[in-house]
């Protein structure tokens, strides 16, 4: 009888090593995915991201270099507000033609707040973006990421 609680003891022990060895494997892998590769900062998308990373650090100043000077009717009427700080935006398409391009991208968002956890939801959204002078510029950015020309993070 002592003998097979010995070998369930060495089992058990055998099982917690696996699990404890699959945990540190899953936080080295979490840990050590860092962020997103950058993108060609000359393409409509490389643009895009640019943009996007400006606008969730903060950055206006950044953000409005990305911009065409066209403004943006949408700003009218509208008191600053900060951006989301709970936001994904992944890459979904890009089309490109001669002087214009649309660049597609899911942007996800999460609520940390309510009795049930973390909820998240996404939605694709569209930048539209014009070849000035040969460089890639955004006419129109989606109302979660739109920033004005002189008044700052608008809805």
């Amino acid at each position: 009888m002592v003998l097979g609680a010995a070998r369930s003891g060495k089992q058990m022990l055998m099982l917690l090593c696996v699990i404890v060895l699959l945990v540190l494997v899953s936080l080295v892998v979490v840990l050590t995915r860092g962020a997103s590769k950058p993108l060609d900062v000359h393409s409509p998308a490389g643009v895009v991201q640019g943009y996007v990373t400006a606008v969730v650090n903060g950055d206006e100043d950044t953000a409005r270099k990305f911009l065409t000077d066209v403004d943006d009717k949408r700003c009218d009427g509208y008191e600053s507000v900060a951006p989301e700080r709970n936001i994904r935006v992944a890459l979904v398409r890009t089309t490109q033609h001669e002087a214009t391009a649309d660049v597609v991208v899911s942007i996800s968002y999460s609520n940390v707040s309510g009795p049930f956890g973390s909820p998240e939801y996404a939605n694709e959204e569209s930048f539209e973006l014009d070849r000035v002078a040969g460089t890639w510029r955004i006419s129109s950015a989606p109302w979660p990421l739109l920033v004005c020309a002189d008044e700052g993070f608008k809805p």
